[in-house]
């Protein structure tokens, strides 16, 4: 049998090393608190080894930032005596003076201050002087009672005895007037030898503490004080005189410290800074309170601070750097971002161009360890507020750094930007692309890019270019747009960053963000050609497409016929003898027309609603015919430059309603003309789109009607809509007796909207809602389709348009057809029943709705010549309260609405009604984010949950909320209120009421009283006028 393996036991790497040969007592040893300071020093001084670091240092009497090399543990035991004689200045306000003497020479550092001396006294429970106990024995000091606020920077009762563990020698010197005694006693061998005290009179007047120790060199490995420690020391004595202002001489090696306030102290550093004092960068100091002194300055990218907690240097910072940072940071943030929407700034960088000093007293502080380099106890409990004013940092926002950030904030939406540029290459890979064949090679400067719009415009495009010459073919490229283009003067980088169509021009054209271009010998194409449809919305897209150019490249439109439109007939009218007139405008169409006085029999007219409507072969024939159709853009001078940033810019709005005010009806561009600049497009084209847009958003004053809803009351009408019919039917009814050129989809919403009866929605719905025509839930957007709902006239709606009156309407005409009047006149203002909201270009509106009772009964005391009484808003059905605030300067008001809240016992609430137009499926939403336990859809739990739980029992048109809560969370929502804590309150104001008057001018209108005067008198007109025509 084999001799048995004496097995091993499991034992660590470190028993495994462990000398065999040790006994128990040398292996496990306890050791005295001195032993072990001085065994694991860095556990109360820091580092004992050398560290290189880039530093703050005083030398040839000024700051300077270079990189030092010194031992943290030396540094540490040299501040530990500073701060305690800084530390007086808080126990006795009468010291005046500080004196600290670095002799390198014979390796000694004394500290001076003439505060109130040590009590030279025996300690009645510890049998020894009162310096001694502080100096020479361990864990001892006047700061552990935590229930009284200090604001001195010792606290553990370390302190100054680690001074007197590394030295050498260590002198104590203190003059207590109080007991009129002065104590000498001298500590020796790291605090293990200790002299007997000498204990001589001194006078009552006479009070100071001088402490002078030798640092152990050899404990940190150096031979004599160095030329950097020492350095730094100074810096620290030029900190005392930072800290303690002009109460306090400070004094280095027999001189005055150059310092008598903390401004004096920052302007150290911001000298370092400049080559000269008129060069200095701008600083903003302010006192705060007794407690508190912060300085602001900038700097150029990197956030630097200098700060000091009961003089103490925290160069690491901490949370009361944080605290006036913040501040700052968020200030400038909203300030940058109010002047720039997409400049998209962060606090953090803001922080980043900002220089700050601190220096404050606080309560009791607690820094991340012995070393105290960051302060980390919590803002509430600093035992005092520094709440910059409103003065200081407007200054420091007024400054460069708002510059500084714009500036940065460009350069990285350019970078951003420059990671979708385009490249000059014979291929692009773009879906939809028809790319030129010559495109990107050695003739690209004769290509041209047609960018159409749509799809259907585009084969429009391929078929006109195939009626070309095979070589002139190859020149042609062709790229369908997919609708409007982003305007991209105001969009955000993001957004022009994940914008496909903007990334596939910049390819197709090989664009480069930000590059001047004099030329086009670098781009994959020399011409960029716009084909939209001829109508206002055609108009728009040519617009964009420009100010897309001319915000990024505007050297681009300066080069000739780089930028050029393909232009087709809007109308056609063909005589019976084959004779063909195509005109490019409205208004040019409609001048020809008056120029025949009426007499327009045996011309046929045909209305080009988009390119769409024109066949290949008349595609063919525009090309054929390219000169005719092929309009050259011209820039002339920065007064095109100027119209198109006039057209797009939102820092034009003011002067964009001027442009419109002076619009004149029946202009028109000159489609004959070769050449068009960039300004007669703005003004004479653009122009008819912006009024257009602001016509069909902007209802009129009379019948409070928007042009489609004009339409589709017209046709019905017309049609004795008394019969329920499809809105898909009848949609296709309006668009064949209306002339309505948009999409029938917008149409079949617009009747829908106009049979809506829910809460929020019309007081008086002109058309009947037979189906699902949506509900509160979503505001409506829960409707059924068109092609399953019917409609019809209400039976109101004819009493309130009566039919008398429609033979006094101005009447319109298109295409020889009759349509709609300019505007009918109902026997009440319809605009203050249902109300109204618009954005148009350069205007929006919102009127709410009113009572029609109140309406009328106004109506009755104008005609009785009494004055009205103000109107409030009204809505149908709405359950809750609508409170008037203040007017405003022009008689404008703003109201409080408010839902339903009652509270059923102390947990549960019951909501029966919410303010108007918050939608119920919105306010579903919001219960669920503040329930316990209830996550969103990306998994998380509320923040801030304060409801246990909810039930819903309304319905469709109902209101009716059963919410649970604990009573805590019930007494806290009672006091914060319960409409405000459950967002049960809005707003709404009449401070932008604009509507089209009887003439058809834009108006704003300060009341409804207001527009109810104006209507009354067109009324009472219109009255006296079917009067006159009936007898």
């Amino acid at each position: 049998m084999a001799a048995e393996t004496k097995k091993i036991p499991l034992s660590t790497s470190g028993s495994l090393n462990m000398n065999q040969e040790k006994t128990i007592e040398e292996t496990y040893q306890k050791k005295s608190q001195l032993e072990h300071i001085l065994l694991r020093p860095d556990t109360y001084i820091g580092s004992i080894e050398k560290h290189a670091q880039i530093l703050w240092v005083f030398e040839d009497d000024k700051m300077v930032n270079r990189s030092v090399t010194y031992v943290p543990g030396l540094y540490k035991i040299f501040d530990e005596i500073l701060v305690n004689a800084a530390d007086n200045k808080q126990r006795d306000p009468k010291m005046d003076s500080l004196k600290v003497v670095i002799d390198v020479e014979n390796n000694l550092v004394s500290v001076y201050n003439n505060g109130d001396g040590v009590p030279v006294d025996i300690h009645k429970e510890e049998g020894v002087y009162v310096p001694e106990l502080i100096f020479g024995h361990l864990l001892t000091s006047s700061n552990y009672d935590d229930t009284m606020k200090k604001t001195t920077g010792g606290r553990n009762g370390y302190g100054a005895k680690l001074t007197n563990i590394f030295s050498t020698e260590f002198v104590i010197e203190t003059a207590d007037g109080k007991r009129k005694k002065k104590y000498k006693q001298v500590f020796s061998n790291n605090m293990g030898k200790r002299s007997e005290p000498i204990i001589t009179k001194c006078k009552e007047s006479e009070n100071w503490t001088k402490v002078t120790f030798k640092p152990d060199l050899a404990k940190f490995s150096m031979t004599h004080l160095e030329e950097d420690v020492v350095a730094l020391m100074k810096k620290r004595v030029v900190d005392m005189a930072g800290c303690l202002g002009k109460t306090v001489k400070v004094e280095l090696n027999g001189s005055r410290v150059p310092v008598k306030s903390f401004q004096d102290y920052v302007n150290l550093y911001l000298n370092s800074a400049s080559e000269s004092v008129s060069e200095r960068p701008k600083s903003f100091y302010e006192k705060v309170g007794e407690r508190w002194e912060v300085c602001v300055s900038l700097t150029e990218g990197q956030f630097q601070q200098a700060s000091f907690v009961n003089s103490i240097a925290t160069i690491k910072g901490g949370t009361h750097v944080d605290y006036v940072t913040n501040q700052i940071t968020n200030y400038v943030m909203n300030s940058v971002n109010k002047k720039n929407k997409n400049a998209n700034i962060k606090a953090h960088n803001v922080k980043n161009y900002l220089w700050v000093f601190v220096n404050c007293l606080i309560d009791n502080p607690a820094f991340d360890s012995q070393t105290k380099e960051t302060l980390t106890l919590r803002q509430s409990s600093f035992g005092s507020k520094c709440e910059l004013s409103e003065d200081l940092l407007k200054k420091v926002a007024k400054s460069d750094i708002v510059d500084n950030l714009l500036s940065w904030a460009k350069f990285k939406e350019n970078k951003e930007l420059k990671k979708t540029d385009g490249t000059k290459t014979a291929k692009v890979n773009v879906p939809k692309l028809e790319d030129a064949n010559e495109a990107g090679g050695r003739y690209s400067e004769k290509c041209t890019l047609i960018l159409t719009e749509g799809d259907s415009a585009k084969a429009l495009a391929i078929a006109g270019v195939a009626g070309l010459s095979q070589m002139e073919r190859n020149f042609y490229g062709v790229f369908p747009l997919r609708g409007k283009l982003l305007n991209v003067r105001e969009a955000t980088s993001k957004q022009l960053k994940e914008n496909k169509e903007i990334e596939s021009i910049k390819k197709i054209l090989g664009l480069q963000h930000d590059k001047q271009y004099s030329n086009v010998k670098s781009l994959r194409y020399g011409h960029l050609m716009i084909m939209t449809d001829q109508d206002h919305d055609g108009s728009h897209i040519k617009g964009l497409l420009i100010n897309f150019i001319h915000s990024f490249w505007p050297s681009l439109l300066k080069v000739p016929s780089f930028m050029v439109e393909f232009i087709t007939p809007i109308v056609k009218a063909t005589r019976r003898n084959g004779t063909v007139l195509s005109f490019y405008s409205m208004p040019e169409y409609e001048s020809w027309k008056e120029s025949l006085s009426g007499n327009a029999s045996g011309w046929s007219i045909k209305y080009y609603k988009g390119l769409g409507t024109s066949t290949s072969k008349e595609g063919k024939e525009y090309f054929k015919n390219l000169d005719k159709h092929k309009k050259d853009f011209l820039w002339m001078d920065e007064q095109d430059g100027d119209a198109i940033e006039l057209a797009f810019s939102k820092k034009k709005i003011e002067a964009r309603k001027n442009w419109l005010r002076q619009h004149e009806p029946g202009t028109y561009l000159d489609h004959n003309q070769k050449i068009i600049k960039y300004s007669d497009f703005i003004n004479k084209e653009l122009i008819l789109f912006s009024m257009a847009d602001l016509q069909r958003s902007i209802p009129s004053m009379v019948d409070g009607l928007k042009p489609g809803q004009r339409k589709i009351l017209f046709c019905s009408f017309k049609r004795n809509f008394v019969k329920e019919a499809k809105i898909s039917q009848f949609s296709g009814y309006v668009s064949e007796h209306s002339a309505y050129h948009h999409g029938e989809q917008s149409l079949a919403g617009t009747i829908i909207g106009m049979a809506q009866d829910f809460v929020g929605s019309n007081n008086i719905n002109l058309l009947q809602p037979n189906g699902q025509f949506g509900t509160r839930s979503v505001g409506g957007k829960d409707h059924a389709s068109a092609r399953y709902i019917y409609t019809q006239l209400s039976p109101i709606t004819r009493f309130l348009f009566p039919k008398d009156d429609d033979g006094l309407l101005n009447y319109q005409d298109e295409d020889g057809q009759t349509i709609e009047p300019t505007w009918y006149i109902p026997i009440i203002p319809m605009v203050l029943v249902n109300g109204c909201e618009g954005i148009g270009t350069g205007w929006s509106t919102f009127i709410p709705n009113y009572n029609p009772r109140d309406v009328v009964a106004n109506i009755r005391r104008l005609l009785n010549g009494e004055m009205m009484e103000p109107m409030n808003p009204w809505y149908r059905g709405f359950k809750g309260t609508i409170e008037k605030g203040a007017s405003k300067e022009g008689g404008c008001s703003s109201y409080t609405v408010n839902g339903v809240i009652n509270e059923v016992n102390e947990t549960t609430l019951r909501i029966t009604e919410l303010p108007v137009r918050r939608w119920t499926d919105d306010y579903k939403a919001f219960l669920n984010s503040v329930t316990e336990g209830i996550r969103d859809e990306n998994g998380n739990l509320p923040k801030d949950p304060f409801v246990k739980d909810f039930r819903k029992y309304g319905d469709d048109a109902a209101v009716d909320f059963e919410v649970l809560l604990s009573e805590e969370n019930m007494l806290v929502a009672k006091q914060e209120g319960l409409l405000k804590k459950f967002k049960l309150t809005t707003t709404i104001s009449t401070n932008n009421m604009h509507l089209f008057d009887s003439a058809g001018v834009i108006k704003k209108y300060d009341n409804p009283e207001q527009i109810l005067e104006t209507f009354f008198h067109l009324r009472l007109e219109y009255y006296e006028t079917r009067k006159a025509s009936s007898l």
